[in-house]
């Protein structure tokens, strides 16, 4: 949440102080969010439930990405290209999405004709 300083002509106020303030409320909700990153690769997903997951990002559009990367999401997570994300775990159904995405960022946008404005 941004909260604006209101003490920008006073003597007393230090902007070191000030950031020093912000940096550790910062830090302090990055703690729940790295937990929760770290136990990704400990969640197991049955192939069911990463089935639904795909069908509902994809075909129910519940994720704002092309359509025809569900086959591919699909089989890199059921057929990883690395052992790290063998496990049937949230941690590699995300990699299978990331790593999907990435191949799309590499891949030159043409919008309205125009192959190099992006």
């Amino acid at each position: 949440m941004f909260t604006p300083v209101l003490a920008k002509q006073s003597k007393s106020f230090s902007l070191i102080d000030c950031i020093s303030v912000g940096v550790d409320r910062l830090q302090r909700n990055f703690a729940p969010m790295r937990r929760e990153v770290e136990a990704r690769p400990r969640c197991e997903l049955t192939d069911l439930t990463a089935r639904v997951v795909i069908y509902e990002a994809f075909v129910e559009g519940k994720l704002e990405a092309p359509k025809h990367l569900a086959r591919t999401v699909h089989d890199l997570y059921f057929e990883p290209k690395y052992k790290e994300f063998q496990a049937r775990t949230i941690w590699s159904l995300s990699n299978a999405l990331t790593s999907e995405f990435k191949e799309l960022e590499s891949i030159p946008r043409i919008i309205r004709g125009h192959p190099f404005r992006q």
